[in-house]
């Protein structure tokens, strides 16, 4: 197979500050949005920009993640000119080398991109939300003749020094890069989305496998390397919705943006034309929602079972809230079930998990919390 961009996905991280939510499931795999997974939005974005080569890079506690991937029928991929590939440390014959960093988890399969011999390579992170195509972004990459394109989002600048930031001239291109500086000369945040030339890649991959100081990581190795060797990298800036959902915070806030009432709302679910998010379809019953129940200004899900109470909630499939039940600013994933005369404030509840009759999550209003059993705060 030959083709002209290939993705690799970057899905192998631990997540831990996502607590319960990770502690058997890769982060990529967490439910987002009532119906979907982190990872339908990377895949979802390859697909609607024509990119038919897809390899995802798993690692840790990659079995869910590895099963729900599968062939990349979700997402369109399982054609006979198209393909996705679940890409795992590989065991040799000295011995099983985890992903040492970013860039050693590319390296460790430049076989497979060698296969697929694509004259560019898409990076992406698979724990990102957001809706886009990289077709503008592959077409600025080519027109420049750049040998490496970084996608860059502009953040407040309270917030820069917690990026990589980039810094670029009128031209847009990049001409200084500061890894979470305290006092940052830009407020362009690395997105962690590449666009390289493949020869280029290929090149400064081998080159960094041989370097014993090396950390193996496109922010703090390649991309520097690159720069002192004079290669040309140039900044896209991407303007639409984009949240990295690594905490317990970020990720209800990101389930909360979906309501179009809060304030910054997106509706990522119903993009015009073509940008459409694919996921898994459960086939489960329709929602019910019963005559005494209260809604307002939720996303519920087909299969949920709604008899209590929701205000300003995001609701998975096969969730229970029962009569007398009541849940306000919640995540409320699948399998989830409210008891009679549970209240839950401000929290995420965790997949099949139980609030107890009469239980009260987060009373005290501690910020948001993570409900992954036992006793509420």
């Amino acid at each position: 197979m030959s083709t002209k961009i290939a993705a690799m996905i970057l899905a192998g991280g631990k997540g831990t500050r996502l607590q319960a939510l990770t502690r058997k499931v890769a982060k990529p795999a967490v439910s987002y949005g009532g119906k979907y997974r982190i990872i339908d939005f990377p895949l979802s974005n390859c697909a609607n920009s024509g990119i038919y080569a897809v390899g995802v890079l798993t690692q840790y506690e990659s079995s869910e993640l590895n099963t729900y991937v599968g062939n990349g029928e979700k997402w369109g991929f399982n054609g006979v000119r198209s393909m996705v590939s679940v890409l795992t440390p590989k065991q040799t014959e000295e011995g099983s080398n985890w992903y040492a960093g970013t860039a050693d988890a590319i390296s460790q399969n430049l076989d497979w991109l060698d296969r697929i011999d694509p004259t560019y390579v898409l990076i992406l992170s698979g724990d990102h939300i957001y809706s886009c195509t990289y077709n503008e972004m592959l077409e600025r990459h080519v027109r420049s003749g750049a040998d490496c394109t970084i996608a860059v989002y502009p953040v407040p600048w309270s917030e820069a020094p917690r990026f990589g930031i980039l810094i670029t001239d009128k031209e847009g291109t990049i001409v200084d890069f500061q890894e979470k500086p305290k006092n940052p000369k830009s407020n362009l945040a690395s997105m962690g989305i590449y666009i390289f030339t493949y020869k280029t890649l290929r090149s400064a991959l081998l080159a960094d496998m041989k370097d014993p100081k090396s950390e193996h990581d496109f922010g703090k190795n390649i991309i520097p390397k690159m720069m002192e060797e004079k290669k040309k990298l140039m900044a896209y800036t991407y303007h639409g919705y984009w949240k990295d959902v690594g905490t317990v915070a970020s990720l209800h806030q990101a389930n909360m943006d979906l309501l179009l009432d809060s304030p910054g709302g997106t509706n990522l679910y119903t993009v015009q034309g073509t940008n459409r998010i694919y996921s898994e379809d459960t086939y489960s019953a329709p929602q019910y929602i019963g005559r005494k129940a209260k809604v307002k200004d939720s996303l519920v899900n087909q299969g949920a079972y709604i008899l209590g109470s929701l205000d300003h909630c995001v609701v998975s499939g096969s969730v229970l809230v029962e009569e007398g039940a009541s849940a306000v600013n919640c995540v409320i994933m699948s399998g989830a079930t409210l008891k009679k005369g549970a209240k839950a404030y401000d929290a995420i509840i965790a997949p099949e998990v139980t609030v107890a009759e009469n239980e009260t999550i987060n009373g005290a209003r501690e910020g948001i919390v993570l409900y992954a059993g036992g006793k509420g705060k």
